[in-house]
């Protein structure tokens, strides 16, 4: 008996669940009951009715996920997808809005060549099929912060179709334990925002903003071929990665909503079709509306909007306009490197684990920090990738800090990393000293400034500060090195003072007299420089 397929649609995500029988098997694919009918951008997932399910009873099998994703992303451009207004963050309310926009009488949209390329990029690094030819039409719905009552989208024939988006999870919990596994992209097309409803619960009323009206969106549909919201979570970071690389999309994204549904159905509520909202300060995900059957939107070419139609270099008319007409293979040449080339380039270049090169591009700014810290010191690449990886993000999750906010620079990790190579400070020094630079208030106050006085020689367990060619010239670390074995120089010259003096004429000093040999020598007290 086939296992009944749970599904549920918002704006943004798909999600399926299926209870997996016992000593059977749950199939990848198009959910049972789907009614698609072949055309392109006529997802079956709105006409599905609400879901309510039974609770399970105790020692039935759970739930199952099988994952989809509609991802709505806002194109980086500097007007709006059928006008000219600018696109700004936060500038105040409704100072951002044509004629058009607000849809007035007369006024007729005018498309952005810069979201067609940006859409035909993204097409072209998820192996898409480009469209030469790709139509506009109207999606109706009537909300308060839609003027026109109708959104321009590409339901019959969109952009791009056809392509795939690969991404490595792993399947054990050893880090090594990587595969790397492929969705679906069903199709990607363009589509214009709505504005802005900012709800006032304490007047019971409703402002409407208009500055977002407009702004151009890629709407990216992936079939649901994932099987769990971390699969989900990976492959939108390796999207995200993708159109930021591009620079197609600034890609702030988040994905939650599976735990919600299995929670709703085993306690025997029902999944409603609706569209949801992430509401960052609850964690969690809110009611927005009630999502409308496909036939509520009444779709119907856009009139005013010939087809896009675009080209390459062997269809490019002759004499045409290089600025009328959007030349494929151009755009193909100026694609940059994708993720998976650079994490490729780096376990070739530096020969680090296929693990570690996913960590540096998955970790926002960690991958510039780690070649920043590569060009300034002589120190081995996999050594420098063991520091930055275990040392140096270890301490940045431990007190969930981004890179961006570390105390700590690329220069000044890569100058005690030089330290470590010429074996100027032993490998247990050093690590104490990083913790001190990643932690300053774990410092006496007196030593936070010390100044700059630089490490010239430290061997034969002697420390000898040159400071009459150093003073004011030594990078902080450097200064930071020399203080902190100064400090440590001094505690260990007291103990084996009291030591040396405390143990004389005792029984057992003759026993411990070769240990009298190692205490530091008093005359490296006079190279000193002065403290702060």
């Amino acid at each position: 008996m086939a296992a009944p397929m749970l599904r549920w649609c918002c704006s943004g995500r798909r999600f399926a669940f299926a209870r997996v029988g016992c000593g059977s098997c749950h199939r990848r694919g198009p959910p049972t009951g789907s009614t698609s009918n072949g055309k392109r951008g006529q997802s079956s997932v709105a006409q599905q009715p609400h879901i309510t399910a039974q609770k399970p009873r105790k020692g039935e099998p759970e739930w199952a996920a099988v994952v989809g994703l509609e991802i709505h992303a806002q194109i980086a451009s500097n007007s709006k997808l059928f006008s000219g207004s600018q696109v700004c963050f936060a500038a105040p309310p409704n100072s951002l809005v044509s004629f058009f926009d607000a849809s007035l009488p007369g006024t007729l949209p005018v498309l952005n060549r810069r979201c067609v390329e940006a859409a035909v990029m993204t097409g072209l690094a998820l192996d898409c099929h480009i469209n030469r030819k790709s139509l506009f039409d109207r999606k109706h719905y009537f909300y308060a912060d839609l003027p026109a009552g109708y959104q321009i989208t590409q339901q019959r024939l969109p952009i791009a179709v056809n392509g795939s988006l690969a991404y490595s999870v792993y399947v054990g919990r050893k880090p090594s334990q990587m595969v790397t596994r492929t969705v679906r992209v069903k199709q990607i097309q363009l589509e214009q925002d709505s504005g802005k409803s900012l709800h006032d619960d304490l007047r019971s009323q409703t402002l409407i903003d208009l500055n977002r009206a407009g702004i151009g969106l890629l709407e990216l549909v992936l079939e649901p071929d994932m099987s769990c919201g971390e699969e989900a979570a990976t492959a939108v970071r390796e999207l995200q990665l993708i159109l930021q690389a591009l620079g197609t999309s600034q890609a702030n994204m988040a994905d939650y909503e599976i735990q919600r549904q299995i929670n709703e159905l085993e306690n025997g509520g029902e999944i409603l079709n609706e569209t949801r909202s992430f509401d960052f300060k609850l964690g969690c995900t809110v009611p927005m509306r009630d999502k409308e059957g496909k036939q509520d939107y009444r779709f119907m070419p856009e009139p005013n909007l010939p087809p896009l139609l675009l080209y390459d270099s062997g269809s490019l008319p002759s004499g045409a306009d290089p600025q009328q007409v959007i030349n494929i293979d151009q755009l193909r040449e100026r694609l940059p490197e994708l993720p998976r080339v650079t994490r490729q380039r780096l376990v070739q270049q530096y020969g680090m684990l296929p693990e570690h090169s996913c960590v540096l591009l998955n970790e926002v700014g960690l991958l510039e920090f780690f070649q920043n810290v590569i060009k300034e010191t002589r120190a081995e690449p996999k050594k420098v990738t063991s520091w930055v990886l275990n040392t140096f993000l270890g301490f940045l999750k431990q007190q969930n800090l981004a890179v961006s906010e570390s105390p700590v620079t690329p220069s000044a990790l890569a100058e005690l990393l030089d330290l470590l190579d010429r074996k100027a400070i032993s490998a247990p020094a050093a690590k104490q000293v990083s913790a001190h630079l990643l932690s300053p208030a774990t410092l006496p106050a007196q030593y936070r400034c010390y100044g700059s006085s630089a490490l010239s020689e430290f061997h034969r367990g002697n420390l000898v500060i040159n400071a009459s060619k150093c003073w004011g010239r030594g990078g902080f670390v450097s200064s930071f090195v020399a203080l902190f074995l100064e400090v440590m120089s001094s505690a260990l010259f007291l103990l084996t003072f009291v030591y040396y003096f405390g143990c004389a004429g005792s029984p057992a000093a003759a026993s411990r007299a070769p240990l009298r040999g190692r205490a530091p020598a008093l005359g490296s007290f006079s190279s000193w420089g002065p403290q702060a």
